[in-house]
């Protein structure tokens, strides 16, 4: 454990697999107490959960639906009863699914930019009304399809260039509040979501393409990434602002 975040309270969502979970474990283990939101996997959340506590951290887990508004105000609800404070927001819950262009419908749309876009900012904006006078620090987990745009991931991949938008707009406009806003856009990573979409195979065209076109020529790991949330959450980057900082293997 390490004193990096000690007393600061930090909220993840989408935190109960992948690189979210990895996220608050690494939060955690640097000091915050971490609020590790689910939507829909409770025995996922509680293992993290149970992670932290085990490594002597401090976790709860709250369900809440990051897409719908009264879901998002009832998290930093339980939050504040149970920490009274917020200081760190990590908006890491979202959705991908591929689709070429004739299969793309109003739903897929929809789905994308409820969770990715709208629910990003209305967590946001929930967030900015529970930090106190010292600011605080928000992450958006971004990704390198917001510049690299693969085919069949247009509606994906708009989404995180809106991320990418949203982050620096925010920045300019939370400064005064000194509240921090950057985004973190890693590469491919081996998580639950992508080995089921067949991403790992290592003898699939995709997984040939990630690893030839990333100079350190692997796939990123969710332990790649979660250093780096904490340090833009930490004071370490107390004059980080605006950013989007690609953790990718050097893919761009």
């Amino acid at each position: 454990m390490s004193s990096k975040l000690s007393g600061k309270v930090a909220v993840v969502t989408g935190a109960s697999k992948g690189i979210g979970a990895e996220i608050a474990r690494q939060l955690a283990a640097a000091g915050a107490s971490v609020v590790v939101n689910y939507a829909s996997s409770k025995s996922g959340a509680d293992k993290v959960v149970a992670d932290i506590q085990a490594a002597g951290g401090k976790a709860i887990a709250v369900q809440a639906d990051v897409s719908k508004e009264a879901d998002i105000k009832r998290l930093f609800t339980e939050t504040k009863t149970a920490y009274d404070h917020v200081d760190i927001l990590v908006n890491n819950a979202c959705v991908y699914e591929f689709a070429p262009l004739e299969n793309i419908t109003p739903e897929h749309f929809h789905k994308h930019f409820s969770l990715n876009v709208l629910g990003l900012l209305l967590a946001t904006k929930e967030a900015v009304s529970h930090f106190g006078a010292n600011g605080g620090s928000i992450i958006n987990v971004s990704s390198i399809v917001a510049t690299i745009t693969p085919p069949n991931a247009s509606v994906y991949s708009s989404t995180k260039a809106a991320v990418d938008a949203i982050t620096k707009s925010l920045s300019k406009e939370l400064g005064p509040k000194k509240i921090r806003v950057n985004s973190i856009n890693p590469g491919l990573v081996e998580t639950e979501g992508t080995q089921a979409l067949g991403f790992h195979d290592a003898e699939s065209d995709f997984n040939k393409w990630a690893v030839s076109t990333t100079p350190l020529g692997r796939i990123g790991q969710p332990n790649d990434i979660a250093p780096v949330v904490v340090f833009l959450a930490s004071d370490d980057a107390k004059w980080v602002t605006g950013e989007a900082l690609f953790a990718s293997g050097g893919n761009r």
